[in-house]
C-alpha cells in the first residue's frame, strides 16, 4: 500500500537548504537566523553546574516552577501584566513546538486560520495537520503593513484563529498600537482566538515602544503568546521557549504538549532561571545590542547597489537586489552563495503567492568581523 503523505507539498525547508549550501560552499552564512557568537559565559557555566548537580531527568511537564516564576516576573516588568506561573505558563521545546501545539489546541477540521504573507514557514503546515485551512493575506508593500479592512472582510463564520508575528520575520516590521487595537477589536467582535508569535519581542529598535498582545487585556484573554529563550539568550540550539495563555487555553495547550515533547531540556531550564534572576539587564539591553549590529551592517552596505528596507526589529535585514540582477530570488540566492560565498534567504518562500519583487533576507546576528566580511563582498556586486 502506497503511503499517502499528510504534507504532500512540503519538502526540506529553505533554511535547511541554504545553510547546507553555505556549508558546502564554505560561504558566509547570513541565511538561517542563528548567532555565530557565544552566549553569555555565566549562562554556560550554570548549564554545566546544573547538569553536574543531577538536573538531567524529566522536568515537570509545564516546566520547572522557578523558571515559570521568572517568566511571570519578566512579563510584569516588560508589559505590566500579572501572569499566574502555575496555570498560564508552559515551557516548550522551542517556539516552533509552542506554535504547533497552540494551533492543534484550537483548530478543528473545517476551521479557517488567517495568517499574513510573508509568513514563517511552520504556520501553514501546522494548520493543515489540524484539518484547518490557511487564509493567506498579504502584508501591504512597501512597508509590509496589515490592511485591517481586508482582514475584517476575510473573517467568516469558519474563522477560528488569527496568527500574528511582531516583530516580524522576515520583514523586520513591528506592530503599532493602532495595529494591536485593530486586532483586539476583530478578535473580540468575532469571538476568535489569536496566536501571537513574539520570539523577537526584545529586539525593537530606535526607541520604539515594546508592545505585545500582553498589553491589551481583552486580546490577551483570547491569545496564546509565544516567546523564545533561544532568540533572547543566543542559544537557538537549546530549543527552549514558552507559551503564555489564559488557564482554559493553557489547559488545552498542555494536553497536546504532553504528547509532543512532554517536557523540555531540564538543565537549560535551571540555567535560564538563574540568568533571568541574576542578569535581568541582558534582556533589557538586547535591543541596543542588536541595533548596533543592524547599524554596522547598514553602514557597511551603504556603498553597495543593494537597496535596504528599514529594519525596525528582529535581527533581519531585507534588501532589494534589482539593481544587481533580474534573476528570481531563489536563483539569485543560490548564485550569491555559490559564486560569491554569501548566503541569504529568498523572500518568495515566505509566500503562498509571491509578489513580483526581488528581495532577500540577511541575518545580522553575527560578529562584527562576519558582518564586515560579508558586506565587503556584497559591495562588490
Amino acid at each position: 500500500m502506497a503511503l499517502l503523505s499528510k504534507l504532500p507539498a512540503v519538502g526540506s525547508s529553505i533554511f535547511s537548504q541554504m545553510s547546507q549550501l553555505a556549508t558546502e560552499q564554505q560561504a558566509i552564512n547570513l541565511s538561517q537566523g542563528f548567532p555565530d557568537f557565544a552566549p553569555d559565559s555565566y549562562l554556560l557555566a550554570r548549564l554545566a553546574y546544573h547538569s553536574q548537580q543531577g538536573a538531567n531527568q524529566y522536568a515537570p511537564m509545564p516546566g520547572i516552577l522557578p523558571l515559570r516564576q521568572q517568566i511571570s516576573d519578566l512579563v510584569a516588568r516588560c508589559y505590566q501584566r500579572s501572569i499566574n506561573p502555575a496555570s498560564e505558563i508552559t515551557v516548550t521545546s522551542g517556539a516552533t513546538e509552542a506554535l504547533f501545539v497552540a494551533i492543534q489546541a484550537v483548530v478543528q477540521p473545517g476551521d479557517d486560520v488567517i495568517l499574513f504573507d510573508p509568513a514563517y514557514d511552520s504556520y501553514a503546515p501546522a494548520v493543515q495537520l489540524a484539518g484547518g485551512t490557511s487564509i493567506h493575506l498579504s502584508l501591504q508593500a512597501p512597508g509590509f503593513k496589515v490592511d485591517w479592512q481586508q482582514v475584517a472582510a476575510a473573517v467568516t463564520p469558519r474563522t477560528k484563529l488569527i496568527i500574528v508575528n511582531s516583530p516580524h520575520n522576515p520583514s523586520a516590521t513591528v506592530f503599532s498600537d493602532t495595529d494591536w487595537q485593530a486586532l483586539q477589536q476583530l478578535v473580540c467582535q468575532h469571538g476568535l482566538y489569536c496566536l501571537s508569535d513574539e520570539v523577537y519581542e526584545h529586539m525593537v529598535f530606535d526607541g520604539a515602544p515594546r508592545l505585545s498582545a500582553h498589553c491589551y487585556p481583552a486580546l490577551a484573554e483570547r491569545s496564546f503568546v509565544v516567546s523564545s529563550f533561544g532568540k533572547t539568550f543566543h542559544v537557538t540550539g537549546w530549543k527552549l521557549g514558552y507559551c503564555i495563555a489564559p488557564p482554559v487555553l493553557s489547559a488545552e495547550f498542555r494536553k497536546i504538549h504532553q504528547y509532543v515533547t512532554f517536557s523540555s531540556f531540564t538543565p537549560a531550564q535551571y540555567a535560564i532561571t538563574d540568568m533571568l534572576a541574576n542578569y535581568p539587564a541582558h534582556v533589557s539591553g538586547l535591543a541596543a545590542f542588536y541595533q548596533q549590529k543592524r547599524d554596522q551592517f547598514v553602514q557597511a552596505l551603504s556603498g553597495s547597489r543593494l537597496r535596504l528596507v528599514p529594519s525596525a526589529g528582529t535581527y533581519f535585514q531585507l534588501a532589494d537586489y534589482s539593481l544587481i540582477s533580474d534573476m528570481a530570488d531563489v536563483e539569485f540566492c543560490r548564485w550569491l552563495t555559490i559564486e560569491h560565498k554569501v548566503a541569504a534567504i529568498p523572500l518568495s518562500v515566505f509566500y503562498r503567492q509571491p509578489p513580483a519583487a526581488r528581495l532577500i533576507r540577511f541575518c545580522f546576528a553575527k560578529t562584527p568581523a562576519t558582518l564586515s566580511q560579508a558586506a565587503e563582498v556584497l559591495c562588490q556586486l
